[in-house]
C-alpha cells in the first residue's frame, strides 16, 4: 500500500475519532446553569403525587412551592405544564438570597416580592431580564416526580 493512501486512511479515521468524541461528550440531560446570585447547591427530592400535600400537581397549569429544610438556595417551584412537569429554584434569579427573595406563586407565574418582576412558570423566563429562573432536572416514574441537579 503507497504511504499517500496510508496517511489518508489514518486521517479519515483521526477524524471519525474526534468526531465520536464530540458526540459522546454532549449530554442533552445536563444543565449548565450559572447564575451569580444563586448558589448551586445540591438538589435531590422527591414528590409522591399520591401525597394530600401534593395533589394539586396532578393537574395541569398547578404549582407547589415548597420549602422544605435543604432544598434549593430558596425552596424549589414545581409545576405541571400539561404535557409533563418543570422544576425551578425559588429565589429570584436577580437577588441575592435575602428576606424577599423566595418567590410566590401567581397562577402560572412565580413573583419576585423584592421587585415585583414575575417570571413564567413554563419556561422559568421574564422576556425584560437576563437571567431566568434557575431549572432543575425533573424526571417522572410512575406517581413520584424526582427533581435534581
Amino acid at each position: 500500500m503507497p504511504c499517500n493512501q496510508q496517511l489518508g486512511i489514518l486521517k479519515k479515521n483521526f477524524l471519525l475519532l474526534i468526531v465520536s468524541l464530540f458526540f459522546l461528550g454532549c449530554s442533552k440531560d445536563k444543565i449548565n446553569y450559572q447564575n451569580p446570585y444563586i448558589p448551586n447547591y445540591p438538589v435531590n427530592y422527591v414528590i409522591d403525587l399520591n401525597l394530600p400535600q401534593f395533589s394539586q400537581l396532578q393537574f395541569a397549569s398547578n404549582a407547589k412551592l415548597i420549602t422544605d429544610l435543604n432544598v434549593g438556595a430558596n425552596g424549589i417551584i414545581v409545576f405541571n405544564t400539561g404535557s409533563g412537569y418543570t422544576a425551578f429554584d425559588a429565589n429570584c434569579p436577580n437577588q441575592y438570597i435575602s428576606d424577599c427573595s423566595q418567590m410566590y406563586l401567581k397562577g402560572i407565574k412565580a413573583v419576585c416580592p423584592c421587585d415585583e418582576l414575575e417570571y413564567d412558570l413554563f419556561t422559568g423566563s421574564n422576556a425584560g431580564q437576563p437571567l431566568s429562573m434557575k431549572p432543575y432536572r425533573v424526571e417522572i416514574q410512575g406517581n413520584l416526580i424526582l427533581i435534581r441537579n
